[in-house]
């Protein structure tokens, strides 16, 4: 990283936010329990239950970095990440096709939505997430999202050993992570094109880097929260 005051070379600056890859929750000990197989019927319930409060506060995010956007054009484009996750119409959308596979992994819609099943620690993360996008600059709430960046490979990755490993859940259960992979690709570098057209300074550099890393802390907390609720069987 630069020590000037100076911006980073975009290419610089774009490789310091991939060099937090390794900080993704993919490296987690219960996701890597979670591909290789090895989870209970209990510990994928607990996963997808808690899961599900952060996919379902993922619309109030992006609201969140629309109230904040001076640029119309950004505000237009964010606008269709709010209406993937919810859908353009009751049960269509990401919310809806989680909330199928928690059906497939054994939970009922109700216990689902009444959240009884959201770890504290998860509540926490989540929320914490939430507050950073409403109350950041906008760009900064952007930024943090790009962990975009990292999951592609991991959904397809999931998607495969899901399948080979719990053959109880069918492909079309794991309809969140097909049909998500594609729509992340192209978001995760238009985002990327957004924050580095947007962080002209060095300190914006630093801030956007510092953004990502605490959206990597958010989740690795969150899972660490799910792991401990799943001891609990």
């Amino acid at each position: 990283m630069s020590t000037s005051n100076s911006p980073m070379p975009a290419d610089e600056f774009v490789g310091a936010l991939r060099g937090l890859s390794h900080r993704y929750w993919g490296s987690h000990p219960f996701h890597r329990r979670l591909h290789d197989g090895s989870l209970s019927e209990f510990e994928l319930r607990t996963w997808a239950a808690n899961r599900w409060y952060y996919q379902s506060m993922l619309p109030q995010k992006d609201a969140a970095i629309i109230s904040n956007c001076p640029v119309p054009q950004i505000r237009r484009d964010w606008l269709a990440r709010i209406v993937y996750h919810d859908g353009g119409a009751e049960g269509e959308g990401g919310r809806e096709r989680w909330l199928r596979l928690c059906e497939a992994v054994g939970l009922t819609r109700e216990e689902v939505l009444d959240e009884r099943h959201v770890a504290p620690g998860v509540r926490f993360a989540v929320d914490a997430y939430v507050t950073f996008a409403r109350t950041k600059p906008w760009v900064e709430a952007i930024a943090s999202g790009l962990t975009e960046m990292f999951s592609g490979h991991l959904m397809r990755q999931r998607v495969t050993d899901m399948l080979a490993s719990y053959s109880w859940i069918r492909r079309e259960d794991l309809a969140y992570f097909t049909n998500r992979i594609d729509a992340v690709s192209g978001e995760g570098q238009a985002t990327v094109d957004i924050v580095v057209e947007y962080s002209r300074t060095l300190v914006e550099q630093e801030k956007a880097i510092a953004a990502l890393s605490f959206k990597c802390d958010v989740l690795w907390s969150m899972l660490d929260a799910i792991e401990r609720a799943a001891r609990k069987e």
